[in-house]
This record gives C-alpha cells, sequence and structure tokens, in this order.
C-alpha cells in the first residue's frame, strides 16, 4: 500500500507533469478552435466545449485518484464518492435540457399567440 519517499515524489511528479500536459492541450486547442493559432480556422463551440469537459474530467479524475489518494480506498468509499457525485452532473444536465425545452416551448406559444392576435386585429 505505502510508498517510499521517493517512489512518492516521482508518482506525484509524474502526475502533476501529465496534469501540466492536458492544461497545455486545453489551452491550445482552444486557440486554435477559435481560430488565433490557425487564422480563419475555426472548430464548432459544442466540439471545442465537449473536449475541454472531457479533459477536464480526465484532469480531475488524476487529482481525486493521486491526490486524494481514492487509489488506496476500498471500493465502496469510492463508490459513495463517485456515485453521488455523478447524479450531481446528472441532475445538471438534465435540468438545463428541461430548463431549454420549456423556454423553446414559452417562445413558440409566445410566437403563436402573437401571430394569432395579429391575425384577429387584421379582420376586424
Amino acid at each position: 500500500m505505502g510508498h517510499s519517499y521517493e517512489e512518492s515524489k516521482k508518482i506525484a511528479t509524474k502526475t502533476i507533469i501529465i496534469l501540466a500536459i492536458i492544461t497545455i492541450a486545453e489551452v491550445f486547442f482552444a486557440l486554435t478552435g477559435k481560430g488565433y493559432v490557425i487564422p480563419g480556422f475555426h472548430m464548432p463551440h459544442w466540439l471545442i466545449g465537449g473536449v475541454m469537459i472531457v479533459m477536464s474530467i480526465v484532469k480531475a479524475y488524476l487529482i481525486i485518484y493521486e491526490f486524494m489518494h481514492m487509489k488506496y480506498e476500498v471500493p465502496a468509499l469510492v463508490k459513495t464518492v463517485l456515485v453521488p457525485t455523478l447524479l450531481l452532473v446528472w441532475a445538471i444536465i438534465a435540468f438545463t435540457a428541461e430548463g431549454s425545452y420549456w423556454q423553446n416551448n414559452r417562445a413558440r406559444a409566445k410566437n403563436l399567440t402573437s401571430a394569432a392576435t395579429h391575425m384577429d386585429g387584421d379582420h376586424k
């Protein structure tokens, strides 16, 4: 389970280097996608956002796994941390989708109402 000081230092250094590489890749990808690295080259926002989210999740996993010592914990404890987190992420996605749905429906209803009002006004 435990490592010597030198082994722990090597593992921490390796993890920090990996996190730095991922961060540099994130910045480079974002700048490239927005057209700053290659003028005139742009990527869709959903692609840039998706890649950023995935890279951030990988970084969060590495931080939790190594620096918060989750790799040494029993599986049940790991699940008690991860399951609520995943449920929270799911809830945020679900609430966002639900809000967008209602916003679109209200806009559609408002357009139908204003169109009907406009048509009624023409017939009078």
